[in-house]
């Protein structure tokens, strides 16, 4: 049997601008929504919905979650943050889930229209986020040490990407003059990995060693603005590029014990002596 490669992208194109068109309409309808935190939450579990389908099956995303350090240190209210699929859960009550960071691959900011003001609020969660430390990791001895290199530097953990998704926007090139100006007297650890927008188009990172679209921003690159073709609109490219940058996300075994920090896991109260196992006297019979 033989697959006509061009007829299947042709085939998945119409199908995400199809799924675009949805995300459009359930956006117009969130608007009638009287209360602003109502609307918020119903345009990012659109967005969830939406990542769902096309993240490696090892990455889930969650709604309404914050991030926790064994430092104590606490991230501001995330939209969604992708996490390992493994993750325990230190809390889920109504929904609200409060996340270890070292299970955590990534953070999306979600913007109904993204201007000046609405991009440096995204830009500054998401460098918070990924300053984060990542240390409750239990040794593995035996194996190879993996790392990931990104933002200029080699990690021994997967550091967290930080995407922006907005459903509308000023020009992307407006958008993107913003973005570069933020970026101009920061640490390249804080920048943000990508920029999308429904209907226009996205900003990413092009590499100064080969040309190519970074999934990261590393050292010398410069940034792109994509134009989205009008019939597709930007959920392919999206699709794709989640699917690249976090198919080969990784986490070393969470260790947990650090959380627990100095709380008391019990009372010691007797102790047996060590038992004595009896000693065999007769010789086992030959069968």
């Amino acid at each position: 049997m033989t697959y006509d490669l061009g007829m299947t992208q042709e085939k998945l194109g119409k199908i995400l601008s199809s799924v675009a068109k949805r995300m459009r309409a359930d956006f117009e309808q969130s608007k009638n929504f009287n209360h602003n935190g109502e609307a918020g939450t119903s345009r990012e579990l659109i967005i969830r919905d939406f990542l769902a389908g096309y993240l490696p099956p090892h990455v889930e995303a969650v709604h309404n979650a914050e991030i926790v350090t064994v430092t104590g240190e606490t991230s501001p209210q995330c939209d969604i943050v992708l996490i390992d699929r493994g993750t325990p859960s230190f809390t889920t009550l109504n929904g609200y889930r409060i996340i270890p960071n070292e299970c955590v691959y990534g953070v999306i900011e979600v913007k109904t229209k993204l201007d000046g003001e609405q991009l440096v609020d995204a830009c500054n969660k998401i460098s918070k986020v990924r300053r984060l430390p990542k240390n409750a990791y239990r040794p593995t001895p035996g194996l190879i040490p993996r790392s990931t290199s990104a933002y200029g530097k080699v990690h021994d953990f997967f550091p967290t990407s930080g995407i922006v998704i907005a459903f509308d926007s000023l020009k992307l090139e407006t958008v993107g003059g913003h973005l570069a100006k933020w970026c101009s007297n920061r640490d390249l650890v804080e920048w943000p990995d990508s920029v999308w927008v429904l209907g226009k188009g996205q900003l990413q990172w092009q590499s100064a060693v080969n040309g190519r679209i970074d999934r990261s921003p590393d050292l010398g690159a410069s940034l792109l603005q994509i134009d989205a073709i009008p019939d597709q609109d930007i959920l392919l490219s999206l699709a794709l590029h989640l699917n690249i940058h976090f198919s080969d996300a990784w986490m070393n075994p969470l260790d947990l014990v650090p959380y627990s920090g100095a709380t008391p896991l019990g009372t010691s109260v007797r102790r047996w002596p060590p038992a004595q196992a009896k000693r065999q006297t007769k010789a086992l019979e030959k069968p």
